[in-house]
């Protein structure tokens, strides 16, 4: 079984995460919910990236898929000829930060990504940068892939101004986004892009078809709606939409940084092993939360497997 990943691969430099330390610079992006996928990937899956990387970077990431155990043979990072997506990231506190991007990866067409998904069982879409595809390549990907779409929205819902500073704003056409995807991932902020009442948004993703909307908010777990009738997601086929608040354990948080990614991949995971929305969702917290106490991206997945990393480990 394979589960195909596109996102984007990013150089993070992050200032303020630890007030006394220099800033940081490592693999962040879709590095941390690989990371996750490793550790969380149920027994006959594989990986499958679909995501391309920028010239300038192209070997320190051959180098990180190296490390991966759960990559489908042959698989590789689609290089380009641009420069490789990068992201300073300012933190105020452990969760309020800005991002300022850079680089030319460019998204995915159809015409590119229609062949390459034709073998895979399920997809996982993270907007990292937010352009990993437009409206049409989702609205084309959801007509011809009969799997599980599972979106992780982000950045797709923040605009990128000539200084590059992202800032949330509102998506163009969000009901025709919201009916390319069988599972749908953002956090509370994002979800107040759609609309100013949280159920009005809920009621607008059921409406699309979505079968599990799932909300983020922080430290306190994640809110879930399932839609019990919509196809592709195991349920009893009728009935009204099931809500709840799924609580995430308490840590010593010292890093955020791709607890959303981490959270989001070990759901999958969740998912195409068969796992109840409500079992994955409390795996995927346990997940994020231990992620939080973890910085860096290059050992995450021996830590989350419950592994002893050393402290460098965790650096680029």
């Amino acid at each position: 079984m394979k589960l195909g990943v596109v996102g984007s691969l990013v150089w993070d430099v992050i200032h303020g995460r630890d007030p006394a330390a220099p800033p940081v610079e490592e693999w962040g992006g879709i590095a941390y919910a690989l990371g996750a996928f490793e550790a969380a990937l149920p027994a006959g899956w594989e990986l499958v990236p679909l995501i391309k990387v920028g010239r300038d970077l192209r070997d320190e990431a051959a180098r990180l898929l190296r490390g991966m155990s759960r990559v489908a043979a042959g698989a590789r990072f689609v290089e380009v000829p641009a420069p490789n997506n990068r992201v300073v990231l300012r933190y105020s506190s452990l969760d309020r930060r800005t991002e300022r991007m850079s680089g030319g990866v460019p998204g995915w067409t159809w015409a590119e990504l229609g062949p390459m998904v034709q073998d895979l069982d399920a997809l996982y879409v993270n907007f990292i940068s937010g352009f990993e595809m437009e409206l049409g390549t989702a609205q084309a990907l959801r007509q011809g892939f009969p799997g599980l779409l599972y979106a992780d929205l982000h950045s797709l819902l923040f605009g990128m101004p000539p200084d590059g500073v992202r800032v949330l704003r509102p998506l163009a056409d969000p009901a025709a986004w919201l009916r390319c995807f069988d599972v749908i991932q953002m956090n509370e902020d994002e979800m107040a892009q759609f609309a100013p009442d949280p159920m009005a948004t809920a009621a607008m993703a059921m409406a699309a078809g979505v079968g599990l909307l799932v909300v983020t908010v922080g430290p306190k777990g994640a809110i879930y709606f399932r839609n019990p009738a919509a196809p592709r997601l195991r349920g009893p086929g009728s009935g009204p939409v099931e809500t709840a608040l799924v609580e995430a354990p308490r840590v010593e948080a010292v890093d955020p940084t791709g607890c959303g990614d981490v959270f989001g991949a070990t759901l999958v995971s969740g998912l195409v092993g068969g796992r109840a929305p409500a079992d994955a969702i409390a795996a995927a917290n346990q997940a994020a939360a231990k992620n939080a106490t973890f910085r860096g991206a290059s050992a995450l997945g021996t830590l989350l497997r419950g592994g002893l990393v050393l402290p460098a480990e965790g650096l680029a």
